[in-house]
């Protein structure tokens, strides 16, 4: 039995003002890889930068944009491990640290070969921030609220783009190599920041018990539900993760690789084609080179900045909506109308085949009308994949493997975007406006992939998502919760993890299109009633 809790919290705030302050300062680490992510759409475009590097052609350019996910991809293969062994905190800790050290770097570089060292330097600390930045949001978060948690992280890293972008735009006025330099050291004073911070943040609780430190996780449960040690919510969250580990081991799960590919190879691979469409959609043909498309389109020097800038603003407001949308309508639905056409935005596919066409046909209109879809398309990507590309891959691994799991599909992510920004500026040169309609391709392809093989996963808890992968041991347990469904039927007003009722299967699931669309298309599970078997 744990021990209680200290009623003296070790935090100023406790309850949802704890869980939010938390989640928002550790966006700052996707806020890092945003940031970056603009603030290289716009320096490659002034002049000061071209001339510095003597007017580097598209293979160099695109080297220097892209190796950064070398060392991401690096690092979040090492995330998973590293995460294990030092907790979730740690691991945010050293990110911030590698990616501050290779901001400096890049700020003072005296040349091409020191630029890539150093972009491949931060791209270490990037590798680790976008690994343990989603476990540790997903973990921390209320089940009835994590998809918000997680869509308030990618919100953070759209700022960071935006910031970037604007702050690119504001220095091109300046004469001199400081136009470019200054945005760079910006992200070496937000790195340091980030690092300071970690100190003062709390640990993820399931590492915490994970390891035996029963005690410590307790005592954050008991901060994120009220600061109330005998809070009979956090009790209850704390018996369910102690329950769930010491089952692990008494079935003999081992943390390897080779046991996760055994028994979660299905999963590992849905969060990896998660991370792989986020990519192949076609979003950072947008993110890194932005002005190029603009300036394609016939928009011109710092014009094309601006217009990226403007951009950047609808595509922050598109990441709102989500916030609540993904725990309302669920994670299917809005994947998939991301993909096609939800009620208020049109295909992300479509988008983009217009921004190709209007360039093949390059009359007058054609600059403004490229600038319209590129928003239509940024909106559509924002509200749907951005956000919910980083969530499904994160919750839908169990404890056991989710740092290794994890670290694979950001893997993904880091190799597809690898090969998007290396290849952008080469085939904008080569294939022209033919570019874009290849990425609605892989639009159409999410669609389908989402449609029949993605479960929804809005409102349950993380320790019960073994059940909706079909594991009839977990559903078994479900049937023996008395005590926690009757836990649920007290309402508290300091809840945090979100508790459901024991669960059975439906015995006649709906199959029907509008049914797959809102994820009934598997077996549901329904609450059992007082009193029944």
């Amino acid at each position: 039995m744990v021990e209680a809790a200290n009623p003296k919290t070790r935090y100023r705030l406790v309850g949802q003002p704890l869980l939010y302050a938390i989640s928002i300062f550790a966006s700052l680490g996707v806020f890092l890889f945003g940031y970056d992510q603009g603030v290289m759409s716009g320096i490659i475009t002034g002049p000061h930068f071209r001339q510095f590097f003597s007017y580097p052609g598209p293979i160099e350019l695109g080297t220097m944009v892209a190796v950064l996910e070398v060392g991401a991809f690096v690092t979040s293969l090492a995330a998973g491990r590293v995460g294990d062994i030092f907790g979730r905190r740690g691991t945010l800790f050293a990110g911030a640290v590698v990616f501050t050290i290779g901001g400096a770097i890049q700020t003072f570089t005296l040349g091409f070969k020191t630029m890539v060292i150093g972009r491949i330097v931060s791209g270490f600390g990037v590798g680790l921030l976008s690994t343990i930045v989603p476990i540790y949001q997903s973990e921390i978060s209320p089940a009835n609220h994590r998809g918000k948690m997680a869509c308030m992280e990618f919100t953070g890293n759209i700022i960071g783009y935006s910031s970037s972008v604007w702050v690119d735009y504001f220095c091109s006025f300046i004469d001199s190599d400081l136009s470019w330099r200054i945005p760079l050291f910006l992200q070496c004073v937000i790195g340091s920041i980030l690092a300071a911070g970690c100190l003062l943040m709390p640990e993820s609780p399931r590492w915490l018990i994970d390891v035996d430190r029963d005690s410590e996780g307790m005592r954050v449960l008991a901060d994120l539900h009220g600061g109330d040690p005998e809070d009979l919510m956090a009790k209850s969250e704390f018996r369910e993760i102690k329950d769930r580990v010491m089952e692990e081991r008494e079935s003999g799960e081992g943390r390897t690789y080779s046991n996760m590919w055994k028994k979660y190879k299905r999963r590992v691979l849905l969060a990896m084609s998660a991370q792989a469409f986020a990519q192949l959609n076609g979003i950072n043909v947008i993110s890194y080179y932005a002005p190029r498309v603009f300036e394609e389109a016939g928009w011109l020097g710092r014009d094309a900045i601006l217009m990226a800038g403007i951009n950047s603003l609808f595509y922050v407001a598109s990441t709102i909506p989500t916030w609540w949308l993904a725990d309302h309508w669920g994670r299917r639905p809005i994947l998939l109308s991301g993909a096609v056409m939800a009620s208020l935005l049109i295909q992300t596919g479509v988008s983009l085949v217009a921004i190709g066409w209007w360039m093949y046909i390059d009359v007058p209109q054609t600059p403004q009308a490229v600038v319209i879809c590129v928003i239509i398309y940024n909106a559509a990507f924002g509200y749907s994949w951005g956000p919910l590309g980083w969530l499904w891959g994160v919750e839908i691994l169990p404890l056991v493997v989710r740092a290794k799991g994890v670290s694979l599909s950001t893997a993904t992510n880091w190799a597809f975007n690898f090969l998007v920004g290396e290849a952008t500026p080469y085939l904008q040169e080569v294939i022209a406006w033919r570019l874009y309609p290849m990425h609605g391709f892989f639009c159409a392809c999410s669609f389908i992939v989402v449609y029949f093989l993605y479960p929804e996963t809005k409102g349950i808890p993380l320790e019960e998502m073994d059940a909706l992968f079909g594991e009839d041991e977990l559903e078994e347990r479900f049937d023996n919760e008395s005590e926690r469904a009757s836990l649920v039927s007290t309402p508290l007003p300091t809840n945090h993890q979100a508790i459901t009722t024991p669960h059975r299967k439906s015995s006649s699931p709906r199959r029907g299109w509008v049914s797959r669309l809102f994820g009934r298309g598997r077996p549901t599970y329904q609450p059992i009633a007082d009193g029944e078997e």
